[in-house]
């Protein structure tokens, strides 16, 4: 029995659920149409390069949280899973997560996306445990900031260290499956690196040093 790590975006899922989140806010009427617009495509574009401003981005996602009520959030988030999320769950990511729970391995998603976003996802894909941004809560509504480290390139590997310690568990013999050249950090910790429809640059990397690569599409 191993631990199983899953990054999300564009690995289970065959979307940036961040990015798609943003979109259902456009669509809903949330957020300005031209300005968020604009920033969540400028943003997407810098993480795809790895030159995301974290501290940035953040800012400009986390507010609609902080605008809006609790009772609101959760409605959208509803329509959310529905719309964006259900129909782009890669059925091959479900056999995967199959496999390693059937061997009795630990599954964990680990992901750069807020918690808020990513908490009901990893509960539809039956994966107990999560590592993702952490949005501030202040007696019940978010505040629009950040708590703690963002789970992010090295921040996943300080996040995956702090949950390790607290979870008593090790990394011998962990698998990591990813798509993003922002995953190497963490790709480079583990036993097993699998690169997962990867961009351009982590399959050349991949190729390099003999990683596995692997499709969900196909």
């Amino acid at each position: 029995m191993s631990l199983a790590i899953f990054d999300l975006d564009n690995t289970l899922l065959s979307i940036d659920s961040d990015h798609a989140w943003g979109e259902f806010l456009l669509e809903q009427g949330a957020v300005d149409p031209i300005a968020y617009r604009e920033a969540n495509e400028r943003f997407m574009a810098d993480y795809n390069a790895g030159t995301l401003d974290m501290a940035a981005f953040l800012e400009m996602a986390l507010k609609p949280l902080a605008d809006n009520t609790p009772e609101q959030l959760a409605a959208w988030h509803q329509q959310f899973m529905a719309s964006k999320i259900e129909p782009n769950i890669l059925p091959k990511a479900e056999e995967l997560l199959a496999r390693h729970r059937t061997k009795g391995d630990t599954l964990l998603i680990i992901t750069a996306t807020n918690r808020f976003i990513t908490a009901p996802i990893a509960e539809r894909l039956g994966v107990d445990h999560l590592i993702a941004v952490n949005p501030e809560v202040n007696q019940g509504r978010y505040t629009g900031r950040v708590s703690g480290i963002p789970s992010y390139r090295e921040g996943k590997v300080t996040r995956l260290s702090q949950w390790l310690e607290q979870q008593d568990i090790s990394l011998d013999g962990a698998w990591f499956y990813s798509d993003s050249h922002n995953d190497l950090p963490l790709l480079e910790k583990v036993d097993h690196p699998v690169a997962v429809d990867p961009d351009d640059t982590l399959r050349k990397v991949a190729e390099e040093r003999q990683w596995r690569i692997m499709s969900l599409r196909d």
